[in-house]
C-alpha cells in the first residue's frame, strides 16, 4: 500500500513532467495562430525589446491566445489598442498578444506555480504567487507606459532641431514633403526620424498631408507634437509660408523648453533640501553640541 506522501510525491512529479512538455512544445513550436495575428502590414511581428516578452511569445501563441480572442469587450480592446499605438509597440504585439500575455502573466503562471506548490511541497508563500496575479495583469501595461515614456522624452528632446532643420530645407526651396525625407536620411534610426517615415509612407499611399499628420499626432499622443501637426495643417489650409509657420514654432519649443528646464532646476533645489535634513543637518549638531554635552557631564569629574 502507497502512503500518502509517496503518492503526493508521484502526483507532483507527474505535473511536473506534463508541465515540462507543454513548456518544451510551446518553445520548439514554430507554428502560430496567423488568423489570430491579423497583423496590418501582414508579416510576422518584430523581436520586442523585452526578452520576457520573446520568451512569452511561444506560450501565448499555444495556450493563452484562444482566451484572449474570447474577450470582446470594445472599449477595453481600443483602450489597448491605444496604448500599444502610443508606447509604438503596433510592430511588436497587436491586441490580442497583449491580451494573451495579460492571462498568461495575471492567470496561468501563479496557478502553475500554486499546483507546484501544492505538489512538490516548494515552500513558495501563497501570498506571494497571490501578489503575483495583479502585476502580472497590470505588466503588459507597465511595459507600454515605459516605452511611451521612453519615446516622449526622445521625440521631444529631438523635436526643435527637426523644425530648425525642416525649416532651413524649406527656405532653400525644398517643399515639405522633401524636407522630411531629407531629415530622416540624415537622423536615422531615432524616434522621432522613424515616425517622420511612416508620414512619408502614408502620404506615398494616398493621404493626404493633413491626414498623414493627424495620424501621426494621434501615434504619439505628445502635446508638442499635436501641436506642430495643427500649425503645419493649418498652414496649408490658410496658405501661409510653411516656412515661416516652422521658424515660430520652432521658437516656441525653444521657449517651452527653457521653461520645463527652469522648473526642473527649481524642483532639484528643492530635493536637495530633503537629504539636506536628513543627513547633513543632523552630523552638524552633533558636531556642534557633542563637545558641550560631554563637557557639561563629564566635564567636573
Amino acid at each position: 500500500m502507497l502512503s500518502f506522501d509517496l503518492i503526493l510525491l508521484l502526483a507532483g512529479l507527474s505535473l511536473a513532467g506534463i508541465s515540462v512538455f507543454l513548456f518544451l512544445s510551446a518553445i520548439l513550436s514554430n507554428q502560430a495562430d496567423e488568423q489570430a495575428l491579423a497583423w496590418a502590414s501582414g508579416n510576422e511581428p518584430k523581436a520586442s525589446q523585452s526578452s520576457l516578452i520573446n520568451f512569452s511569445r511561444p506560450l501565448v501563441h499555444n495556450f493563452t491566445l484562444q482566451h484572449a480572442l474570447k474577450i470582446k469587450n470594445k472599449n477595453y480592446r481600443e483602450k489597448v489598442r491605444q496604448k500599444i499605438l502610443t508606447a509604438g509597440l503596433e510592430e511588436e504585439l497587436n491586441v490580442d498578444e497583449f491580451i494573451g500575455l495579460q492571462i498568461l502573466w495575471g492567470v496561468a503562471f501563479p496557478l502553475f506555480l500554486t499546483t507546484m506548490n501544492f505538489a512538490l511541497q516548494i515552500g513558495i508563500p501563497y501570498a506571494l504567487i497571490l501578489l503575483l496575479s495583479p502585476l502580472g495583469i497590470a505588466g503588459p501595461h507597465l511595459y507600454a507606459k515605459a516605452r511611451k515614456k521612453e519615446r516622449y522624452i526622445s521625440i521631444v528632446a529631438d523635436l526643435p532641431f527637426f523644425i530648425d532643420l525642416m525649416a532651413l530645407s524649406t527656405e532653400a526651396g525644398l517643399d515639405f514633403i522633401s524636407a522630411i525625407q531629407k531629415i530622416t536620411e540624415k537622423a536615422e534610426g531615432s524616434e522621432l526620424s522613424k515616425e517622420l517615415e511612416k508620414v512619408l509612407k502614408d502620404i506615398k499611399l494616398g493621404r493626404t498631408r493633413a491626414e498623414a499628420l493627424r495620424a501621426l499626432s494621434e501615434r504619439l499622443d505628445i502635446p508638442e507634437v499635436t501641436s506642430f501637426c495643427g500649425m503645419v495643417i493649418d498652414a496649408d489650409q490658410t496658405g501661409t509660408p510653411i516656412s515661416r509657420v516652422l521658424k515660430d514654432q520652432s521658437k516656441q519649443m525653444r521657449l517651452e523648453r527653457f521653461v520645463r528646464a527652469e522648473k526642473a532646476g527649481a524642483r532639484a533645489s528643492q530635493l536637495i533640501l530633503v537629504p539636506m535634513m536628513v543627513f547633513i543637518l543632523p552630523a552638524i549638531f552633533i558636531m556642534v553640541f557633542a563637545p558641550i554635552v560631554i563637557q557639561f557631564f563629564y566635564g567636573g569629574k
